[in-house]
């Protein structure tokens, strides 16, 4: 049994003239014990939509139907009232723009012990000792629990993040872009730490970035999100080497290389309203190589090699890319 199941999950936001957007359409995944998990795409794909409604975090104008099943229990079908007794002990979250993630006028100190205080894992003394433990780990002396979020740089005010989604010892660790407006060293460091810290505590990481190397270099799975679907998932290196989708490839064709002398290419147009009816492939406007049938047909996940699928009528032997 995987340790976190998403299964077929759906998120409808309603609009507030009427209508809906469709923004998480039928997105699956399973998660092991210490495994690294990344979802990638371009900005609104629906990333971060998928990870908050696993912690039950969307607002109030949101639909959201599917199964998060935690260990076999489907954590959201209580309600509020089941996914809040595993918000934070069980599945953490670092969310992206860490200022704005930390209160500040609270110290940092009572931040990262405040989900122990109501989950009741520790509190007084304990919880202040445990707050040291957790500003270590992450890299920030104990003695800095006193302190309030506009003293820390960027970099560090991450870290706090970090050491405050660690406070319950969760068995998940959700990331929404921890790098995001870090400079290019704070983001290695940021990312060493989180790859540290699943590998030294046993979490399971779900990584959200619309970085491709970064997640072949964290991840051991990874999934590529278009216009709120999952449209090829497999080994994280596997993606770099051999993606059976043209979003993928071209994504991976967009990154810099230092040391390449290509020419960087780019993906034109942009990708599709999700609040009307798609017909067909929802890349086919900016696929480079679409066929008849992407016109009016949606292709489903198929699979492309060991432990690995993709979402295009040319997965397969005979069409090559």
């Amino acid at each position: 049994m995987s340790l976190l199941e998403c299964v077929d999950l759906h998120v409808w936001f309603d609009l507030p003239h009427g209508g809906r957007v469709h923004a998480v359409n039928g997105v699956g995944f399973a998660l092991d014990p210490g495994e690294r998990f990344g979802l990638v795409g371009e900005s609104g794909c629906g990333k971060s939509t998928t990870i908050l409604a696993l912690m039950g975090l969307l607002p109030s104008s949101a639909t959201v139907s599917g199964r998060v099943l935690l260990n076999g229990a489907d954590i959201l079908a209580g309600g509020e009232d089941s996914v809040r007794r595993h918000r934070w002990r069980d599945i953490a979250m670092v969310f992206q723009g860490a200022m704005n993630a930390l209160n500040p006028v609270k110290t940092v100190g009572w931040q990262i012990a405040e989900p122990m205080a109501y989950h009741g894992t520790a509190r007084g003394a304990r919880a202040r000792a445990r707050v040291g433990e957790l500003l270590e780990l992450v890299g920030i002396p104990a003695s800095a629990a006193d302190r309030y979020p506009h003293e820390f740089s960027g970099g560090m005010r991450q870290r706090l993040s970090i050491a405050m989604a660690l406070a319950c010892e969760p068995k998940i660790l959700l990331a929404d872009e921890p790098t995001t407006a870090l400079d290019v060293m704070v983001q290695a460091q940021i990312l060493e730490l989180l790859t540290r810290l699943t590998g030294e505590l046993g979490m399971a990481l779900v990584l959200v970035t619309h970085d491709l190397p970064v997640v072949s270099q964290v991840c051991d799975r990874a999934a590529v999100m278009y216009a709120g679907e999952k449209v090829e998932d497999g080994p994280a290196e596997r993606l770099g080497l051999a993606a059976r989708h043209p979003y993928t490839r071209l994504l991976f064709a967009a990154t810099p290389d230092l040391y390449g002398e290509e020419r960087l290419a780019t993906i034109p147009g942009s990708p599709p309203r999700l609040d009307a009816e798609i017909t067909g492939c929802p890349f086919r406007p900016r696929c480079d190589v679409p066929t008849d049938r992407c016109a009016d047909e949606h292709p489903a996940l198929r699979p492309a090699g060991p432990g690995h699928q993709a979402a295009c009528f040319r997965n397969e032997p005979q069409e090559p890319m």
